[in-house]
Order: C-alpha cells, then sequence, then structure tokens
C-alpha cells in the first residue's frame, strides 16, 4: 500500500521525475552491475575493466545475454546453495542449441567437469568447461516445471515465492523472440546428480560454498540462465542462494591447445564450430 508520504514523493510531475532519478543510485544484493567494471566481486586475476557482463542472479530468478565468440563465462556459487541451470544458442542461429544427449556421448563422459564440451544438435562444440572448482553438476535432470514446483513447494507461478525453472526459462527466452518450443533440456552447475549401478539417480548436491565454474564461448552465444533449485533436491523449501555470473573477452578452443584434440569426436565438434565461424567471417 502507498503510504501518504510516497504520494508526497510523486504527486507531480518534477517530484515524479526526481524520484525516479533518485533510484538510480541505490543498490541491491542481487542485481546487473552497469556498467560491468562496477561489480563489487571481480573474479581474482580478471581486470574489472575487461569485463562485457557481470550480474548477481537473485535465488529464484534467471538472466540472460548474448556473448562473442571466446568470451570467458564464469559463474560463482558464494554461499553452496546456488543451482545454475543453462541453456546455449548459437546467437546467429537460435535454431541451433545445446544438446545434452550429444553433450554426453561426444565425449564419451555423462559428467561434467574440466575440458568437457558442451555440443549442439549439428555436431559443433558451443562451449567448453575451461575451470570447475565444484565438480557437482547434472546433465540428466533438466530444470524444475510447473507441475514439479507446484507439487513441491505449492506454487509455480514467475513472479511467485517458488517459481519453476521452466517458467524462468520462458521469461528468458522471450526477451529473444524464442517460446516453449525453443527450450531444449538444459544442464545444471552446482548441485550434482550420480547415476548408480541400476539406474537409479542419487542427488549429491552441493560442493559447499565458493566454487565457481569457468566456459569458453565456441561460438557466439546467447546464454539463458536459471537460478532454481535442483528438481532433485529433497527439501520440501524453496532453498537456493544467489549466483554470481562474470564475463570477459578471449578466445576460443584453437589447434594447439591441449583440449582441441582430446578425442577424435571431440576434434571433429571443434573443427566444425571453427568452420562455421571462418564461414562467417568470425
Amino acid at each position: 500500500m502507498t503510504s501518504i508520504a510516497d504520494d508526497h514523493q510523486t504527486d507531480s510531475v518534477l517530484a515524479a521525475r526526481a524520484d525516479a532519478r533518485a533510484q538510480a543510485v541505490r543498490t541491491a544484493d542481487y542485481m546487473p552491475y552497469r556498467p560491468a567494471s562496477t561489480s563489487p566481486v571481480v573474479p581474482d586475476g580478471v581486470d574489472r575493466n575487461s569485463l562485457v557482463w557481470a550480474e548477481t542472479v537473485a535465488p529464484g530468478g534467471y538472466t540472460h545475454r548474448v556473448i562473442a565468440r571466446g568470451t570467458r563465462l564464469r559463474l560463482d556459487d558464494p554461499t553452496g546453495s546456488a543451482c545454475a541451470h543453462v541453456i546455449l544458442y548459437n546467437a546467429l542461429e537460435t535454431n541451433e542449441r545445446l544438446n545434452v544427449a550429444d553433450t554426453i556421448k561426444i565425449p564419451w563422459q555423462a559428467y561434467l567437469g574440466t575440458g568437457h564440451p558442451l555440443l549442439s544438435g549439428d555436431g559443433r562444440a558451443l562451449a567448453t568447461i575451461t575451470a570447475d572448482t565444484s565438480g557437482r553438476h547434472d546433465t540428466f535432470c533438466g530444470t524444475s516445471t510447473d507441475e514439479s514446483a507446484t507439487a513441491r513447494y505449492g506454487s509455480a507461478a514467475p513472479e511467485g515465492p517458488s517459481p519453476s525453472g521452466r517458467s524462468r526459462f520462458l521469461l528468458a527466452a522471450a526477451k529473444h523472440g524464442l517460446s516453449g518450443r525453443d527450450l531444449p533440456p538444459s544442464v545444471s552447475f552446482f548441485q550434482g546428480v550420480h547415476v548408480e549401478a541400476d539406474g537409479g539417480l542419487t542427488f549429491t548436491g552441493s560442493a559447499g560454498e565458493g566454487t565457481h565454474v569457468e566456459l569458453v564461448a565456441e561460438l557466439p552465444l546467447l546464454v539463458l540462465i536459471v537460478n532454481v533449485p535442483h528438481p532433485l533436491d529433497p527439501s520440501n523449501d524453496y532453498l537456493v542462494g544467489p549466483l554470481r555470473v562474470h564475463a570477459w573477452p578471449g578466445a576460443p578452443t584453437l589447434p594447439g591447445d591441449p583440449q582441441f584434440t582430446a578425442t577424435p569426436e571431440v576434434n571433429r565438434a571443434y573443427l566444425n564450430s571453427i568452420d562455421y565461424a571462418e564461414a562467417r567471417g568470425l
């Protein structure tokens, strides 16, 4: 409810303008930092003036950005309770997007970690994990749906206290002209799942506070990130912590990099990405 004092702050056009302009200097715990160089938590060894994206994503929040080929993207879990669900698209042709099945199949490895490429359905490497201090990630479960969030928390409304991952992805996708039919399964960082011998899935949770994952963009990317509890998290409370995002210019994986020829299949994926990039003058 608006108070009388609040009414007096905006009871004329001039007062409303002054009130609106006063908001520009306010900060919050969860916000994008513009310019990115004003981030209060720049990763060690990164020149703050080189940052092209800096943001702290709220629990239950989402973010999205187009980044250039070669960009380094770092995700930080400061509290040990973030869960970064990520979908990647070729920013030049968004019908090319993350394919989780190929991301598992091409490197012959279901568990994400340093050196693991994230593949598209067109056989190209979209990104590569270049650093990982967590080791607790998931390629099996995707994110929560409205149905699963409602069953667990009582609500899945996008602006409510317990939004589903899918509802947040829909909002992020819509900012780029995409819809639900354009959302493939996501990968999750900072909350792990292990496959047992009988095929069952065991939630292994977080590695603890202060971990990070860094990726390099092998093509120009549209990145969608949602920060909601993992669908296998056993808690009936909506428990998720803030997620930090930083990005800065770098170089993609190229011949001579150790990862480039990790396996014949991975080598082909990188060659496919380079061929695509060169054909477009990137």
